[in-house]
């Protein structure tokens, strides 16, 4: 099965199969059964076979799963095996928060730059990442080969810039303003929009407290 055919849901639980085998191996675990998988991440066994499958399988019967190989697999099906140079468009709080999290150059997402139009901003740097003006974008981007883009902004100003970024050859946007973005099919695009995160949370409570 082609990458581009596989479900959302699907999409959606590897980054957490991917964290849970992170885990599983820096503690030396060598090997793991669907069900021992299954118990840790609240997903049944059956689940996590149908989605294993859509790639290959990667388990042995009556062994199960080599956790270091199965890790190192579903990070190359993320796509997590190179280096994918990155830029943030928006240079205030929430943009200096995404640059100052170290944990996306491990995954080998690289910060090259940020982008701002607040003359207060413009020539510092965040994490050691410099923050340039907005006009000296295009250039960066075709310079240093930037495909990915993250977009802390507001909504009203984002799909300008993010029409603008497409044009500039880059090929996915990490979407933080609280707006969808109308793309062209060939662009990869996910959003993060927060409120409507913490309005499915408050709906969980208050099913909580229904029960």
């Amino acid at each position: 099965m082609k990458t581009g055919e596989i479900s959302a849901a699907v999409i959606r639980r590897l980054p957490r199969y991917y964290r849970y085998l992170g885990e599983l191996l820096n503690r030396g675990v060598v090997r793991i059964s669907s069900k021992e998988l299954s118990d840790r991440m609240g997903v049944t066994a059956s689940q996590i076979r149908q989605d294993l499958n859509n790639f290959g399988g990667f388990g042995q019967q009556g062994y199960g799963y080599n956790v270091e190989y199965l890790y190192s697999e579903i990070g190359k099906i993320l796509g997590l095996d190179q280096k994918n140079m990155m830029i943030i468009v928006g240079a205030g709080r929430l943009g200096q928060a995404i640059a100052n999290y170290s944990d996306f150059e491990k995954r080998g997402f690289l910060i090259r730059a940020l982008f701002d139009i607040d003359p207060e901003v413009v020539g510092t740097s965040v994490h050691g990442i410099p923050v340039f003006h907005m006009s000296e974008m295009e250039k960066f981007v075709k310079d240093n080969q930037i495909y990915i883009a993250a977009i802390a902004i507001p909504k009203e100003a984002a799909p300008t810039v993010a029409n603008e970024l497409v044009k500039m050859g880059v090929k996915a946007i990490w979407n933080f303003a609280p707006t969808d973005l109308a793309l062209p099919r060939e662009v990869a695009q996910e959003n993060v929009h927060l409120t409507e995160s913490l309005m499915r949370l408050s709906y969980k409570l208050k099913a909580k407290e229904e029960e």
